[in-house]
């Protein structure tokens, strides 16, 4: 337990898939001061301080950190806080990225600004305002190759996310009153799908030391068809990459670290293999993956993540090198999800699944009115599973629809 006087760290968020973060502090001795805007958060009854504040507000949360004296500042898992984060570290010389670095990475018209400009590979693109109309969002898609995607470029978890295969006046109307709604910065970006070679979208954690990954925890993204494949219901690893795949994709992470100047600190990396073997970032964020990944991931390799990101964020250190590959069996996650909105009933898993689960987290009561898996946030639960083999793996997930039944009425 964290004593009274101890070192502070200051939280940026405390939603359910921050909690361990904030247990964690504790357990490592340090004072734990919480910020969320939201007055059920369930991190505020783990903290030893609570600010009911929202960690947009830069100033507000340097104003926090400065009042209780912190020696640290976390934004475990969260996109929006990243940069208020990088802020306060940067005013109060605590250690931290450079905030330009986070910006680009927190920002995604800025990221694909930033990749154009130096060199890396990124779609045809333009950055639109949230309150463009339909015929000049047309506009700026001509000489773009469709599909194209339309995306708030300051959302996470696939939030107000469109893949439109055409340019129908009503679907880009639907799609573009529901980016727009979320989109905080009142940006929007539009570029061109990039056509996949490799079958899923490459995902997972890298962790930075000294400017340098040393963690690689590079998985591949399980998507659900029926609710249109856009939002990750689970990860899967290893990730089926060729040897060369996996070379390509570090190369270029590494390349974007060292570009960027990112010091340290859990990174969440989605990449697409285009149909020419090329990978592409979908993202880079200067924050740890949300639903759980950090701890799948520790599972894998046996190194605390969590912890890590606790410690780095208090200017320590500890060891944590993993090469992507040298780790025995097969790991996988799957998120509870629902298909339609309603009331949940429970799941019913399969023998055969229940043999592979090692441990589940719910996130939702029985009797509670849920909505589809439009994003992360509306996940039910999620199933950590162990296989012995990759072959072992693939089996089971390729008909996982099958040995999951969420019941809705």
């Amino acid at each position: 337990m964290a004593k009274p006087d101890g070192p502070s760290i200051l939280l940026l968020g405390g939603s359910r898939h921050q909690v361990p973060a904030i247990e964690t502090a504790k357990r490592l001795g340090y004072r734990t001061v919480l910020c969320d805007y939201l007055p059920d958060n369930p991190g505020q009854f783990s903290a030893d301080v609570f600010y009911q504040l929202s960690t947009t507000d830069r100033q507000a949360m340097l104003r926090v950190a400065q009042d209780e004296g912190v020696s640290g500042v976390l934004a475990f898992g969260t996109d929006v806080a990243a940069a208020t984060a990088a802020y306060v570290g940067e005013s109060l010389d605590l250690p931290t990225n450079p905030l330009a670095a986070v910006e680009v990475l927190s920002e995604k018209h800025l990221f694909r600004a930033y990749l154009a400009d130096h060199g890396f590979p990124c779609p045809r693109h333009a950055r639109l305002a949230a309150s463009v109309s339909v015929d000049e969002l047309l506009r700026a898609a001509e000489g773009m190759r469709l599909p194209v995607v339309l995306k708030p470029t300051d959302s996470s978890g696939s939030k107000g996310v469109h893949v439109l295969r055409s340019l129908s006046p009503s679907l880009v109307a639907d799609a573009l009153a529901d980016a727009a709604g979320f989109s905080r910065n009142g940006l929007l970006l539009l570029e061109e799908y990039i056509e996949a070679g490799f079958p899923r979208v490459v995902g997972g954690d890298v962790f930075v030391v000294d400017g340098t990954v040393r963690f690689w925890g590079l998985m591949s993204c399980l998507r659900d068809r029926g609710i249109g494949g856009l939002v990750p219901v689970g990860e899967r690893w290893p990730s089926g990459l060729a040897p060369a795949q996996l070379d390509a994709a570090k190369a270029q992470i590494q390349a974007l670290v060292t570009s960027l100047g990112v010091r340290f600190g859990e990174m969440n990396v989605e990449i697409i293999f285009d149909r020419h073997d090329v990978p592409h970032f979908l993202e880079l964020a200067a924050r740890a993956g949300g639903n759980m990944l950090p701890n799948q991931l520790s599972d894998i390799a046996g190194v605390d993540l969590v912890e890590a990101n606790v410690r780095f964020a208090m200017g320590e250190t500890m060891e944590l090198s993993f090469d992507g590959v040298s780790a025995p069996g097969a790991y996988a996650t799957y998120m509870l999800h629902a298909q339609r909105p309603g009331i949940y009933r429970g799941v019913e898993l399969s023998s055969e699944l229940l043999a592979h689960l090692y441990r589940r987290v719910d996130y939702v009561a029985e009797g509670s009115h849920v909505g589809a898996l439009g994003d992360a946030s509306k996940a039910l639960g999620v199933l950590f599973l162990r296989f012995s083999s990759t072959a072992e793996m693939e089996g089971l997930l390729d008909r996982i629809g099958e040995l999951v039944l969420v019941h809705i009425d």
